[in-house]
């Protein structure tokens, strides 16, 4: 490779370096007849909700009693005891949801259809988000008596124990009953005209469900001049896919400012923000199935997000989060906050369709505007359309492969030209370098070669442009299949699942840098690059540094695809599948240029455009102009260092 080549490369990795610094949002507001609409629904549904009959509930409540008033802590005035512990149940098409007795929050959701990744031959085992009940919701409240207490530590009595959603039946009335004061048996009693209420609205086929907050005559019960609330929210989600250290790399907290920004918290170390400015949604996000938060009629007042890593010895655990989130109910009698809860796949498709942002979960590289237009506008479209076919997914990448290589053969085509005009030049070359062989003279051999490529016509950087303009794609690749659900637990050839690593040999134990498996993939794809420098190599035109720049810039060139190797190893089998058609469809359309182009023939047409007068341009014309001045400016370093070498010599001839 040559030192225009590595110059391109340097060009590339600063362009990407820039394009860090410059992140792109676009902001997008609700029309104001869909937020009218959405505050009328839920008005509604807390019309609905504050007139639900009880008398369903009524024997069960009328027989149920607490201890005297003087044994009660102040949790205990909020609980029903004897409600038993366990947990009410909902079902819908697309899952299995468990609310605790205890709390009234959502402590396990199962999806249907959804396994987590189990070995290849083993029995599938159904995914379970927060598996063992390890995430909580709770609200902190002040009594009259400026006590605290937790929602968590109160029981909860819902309209039915087991819910199975169709039109007629989609609600779950979860409420906490203050105890009244004592009957003549001397026990405590619910006060069933004041609660506060969990509304849960689902959705038959939907992976989103309405959460409301209700006061209800409860004026008398809390702190009357608090007018705040709390919601603490907890959570250690569990592993479910292959590779637990990429799993839990990427697992974090995300969030939606209220300037609609969408960011997250630090995903490979501990991480904790405080908010002062309002939250339009929170969520827990793993690698492909997240939990969001959402909030429809106003949002969180302020909040503070921490994210906390686990054990070093922990092997199921992903991360610790937390978020405590403000919000106000002004009306402790009659007040509510409303919000919506989704639980289930972290695809771009379905979170787009919510709006909100929720898809910027999904890494396609949102910080890199050309990245995210590519994937967004390109990648995914061409991806999903493949898809409808109802091709395996091994295919769909190959096709879409081919598509991009044939979309990009114009400007692969210039970048082999300009190479073989520069290798059709290699006599030339070879005689200016015989004619400028000291290092001192290397300023006079490059305007040498300028000027046969400029008498030539050839552009030396015409090769590294079309490499600028194919890098995009790659690293947009790099984020898009990683994050692709579609790909999750997809099997094709020996790899059994496309969006993780196809391990070929486990090693039982791990090895530095490389872990604790062998992707043939990736092993592969080394391979192929490899070889593909070494044919670039070949095609090359002379370079013109001396033999140990020469040697160097080798070494650095075949050590590349070697740090692949243990880039990639550990990254989606997708991924190193694509960069390994992408060498082999390179391959082939080389030698199709190599077919095509008559090397003998272009040399002829060259040698008849060196004939002919060359017109410089205006940049070719400055880049003369700092040349002179740079031979200017070593002609004067060397006469000042020639005279302060001679003036020593004249003091010795004196003394």
């Amino acid at each position: 490779m040559d030192k225009n080549t590595v110059i391109g490369l340097l060009l590339i990795f600063a362009l990407f370096l820039g394009f860090s610094f410059f992140q792109t949002s676009q902001v997008k507001k609700q029309k104001a007849a869909e937020e009218a609409l959405m505050a009328e629904e839920m008005e509604k549904e807390a019309k609905e909700a504050a007139s639900l009959s009880l008398d369903a509930q009524n024997d069960t409540l009328q027989d149920t009693t607490a201890p005297a008033v003087a044994n009660l802590t102040p949790a205990q005035k909020f609980s029903n005891a004897q409600v038993g512990e366990g947990d009410y149940t909902v079902e819908t098409a697309k899952a299995y949801y468990r609310f605790s007795k205890q709390g009234g929050y959502l402590r396990e959701i199962q999806l249907k259809d959804v396994y987590r990744y189990t070995p290849k031959g083993a029995e599938k085992e159904p995914l379970v988000i927060y598996e063992g009940g390890s995430n909580q919701m709770a609200l902190n409240l002040m009594l009259r008596d400026q006590t605290e207490i937790s929602t968590a530590d109160c029981y909860f009595v819902a309209n039915v124990d087991e819910l199975v959603v169709d039109a007629q039946h989609n609600k779950l009335s979860l409420r906490l009953y203050p105890n009244a004061a004592a009957d003549s048996t001397g026990c405590q009693v619910l006060n069933q005209k004041a609660y506060i209420e969990y509304l849960y609205t689902f959705s038959n086929d939907d992976y989103k469900f309405d959460y409301q907050v209700n006061f209800v005559n409860m004026e008398s019960y809390l702190y009357p001049s608090r007018r705040s609330f709390t919601m603490m929210w907890n959570a250690q989600p569990k592993c479910v896919e292959k590779n637990y250290d990429y799993e839990k790399n990427i697992t974090s907290i995300y969030y939606m400012d209220s300037g609609d920004e969408v960011d997250n918290l630090d995903e490979r170390k501990a991480d904790k923000k405080d908010f002062t400015s309002p939250l339009k949604w929170v969520s827990f996000k793993q690698q492909f199935f997240t939990t969001c938060l959402v909030t429809t009629d106003k949002p969180f007042t302020s909040g503070s997000l921490s994210v906390q890593l686990p054990d070093k010895n922990e092997t199921s655990v992903l991360k610790d989060l937390d978020a405590a989130l403000d919000f106000e109910m002004n009306d402790l009698n009659n007040g509510h906050f409303g919000m919506y809860m989704f639980v289930g796949p972290n695809q771009y498709r379905l979170l787009k369709e919510y709006d909100n942002k929720l898809e910027r979960q999904v890494p396609l590289g949102w910080g890199f505007f050309l990245l995210q237009w590519i994937n967004r506008f390109i990648i995914i479209p061409i991806f999903n359309w493949l898809e409808a076919y109802g091709l395996s997914y091994g295919l769909i990448i190959l096709i879409l492969t081919i598509f991009i290589k044939i979309v990009v053969l114009p400007v692969s085509y210039k970048t082999y030209m300009s190479s073989a005009k520069m290798r059709v030049l290699k006599p030339e070359i070879e005689a200016i370098n015989e004619k400028y062989p000291k290092e001192e003279d290397m300023m006079k051999k490059q305007q040498a070669t300028m000027a046969l490529y400029r008498s030539a016509g050839v552009k030396p950087a015409g090769g590294c442009v079309p490499m600028l303009l194919q890098m995009p794609i790659l690293i947009a690749m790099y984020r898009f299949f990683p994050a692709s659900y579609e790909l999750r637990q997809q099997p094709f050839l020996w790899a059994e699942d496309l969006s993780t690593y196809d391990s070929i040999w486990d090693f039982g134990h791990r090895v530095p840098l490389l872990g604790d498996h062998l992707s043939l993939f990736t092993v592969l794809m080394t391979i192929a690059t490899i070889v593909y420098t070494w044919l670039n190599q070949k095609l090359m035109a002379p370079t013109q540094g001396n033999k140990d720049q020469q040697r160097m810039m080798n070494i650095m060139m075949y050590m590349m695809p070697v740090m692949f190797l243990f880039m990639f190893n550990n990254f989606a089998s997708a991924l190193t599948y694509y960069y390994l058609l992408f060498n082999l469809v390179t391959f082939l359309q080389m030698f199709i240029f190599r077919m095509a182009v008559n090397e003998d023939k272009l040399r002829a047409e060259m040698q008849e455009t060196m004939k002919k007068p060359v017109k410089k341009s205006r940049w070719e014309q400055k880049m003369e102009q700092l040349q002179k001045q740079q031979q200017q400016m070593l002609k004067q370093q060397q006469q000042k260092q020639q005279q302060t070498t001679k003036q020593p010599q004249k003091v010795q001839k004196r003394k």
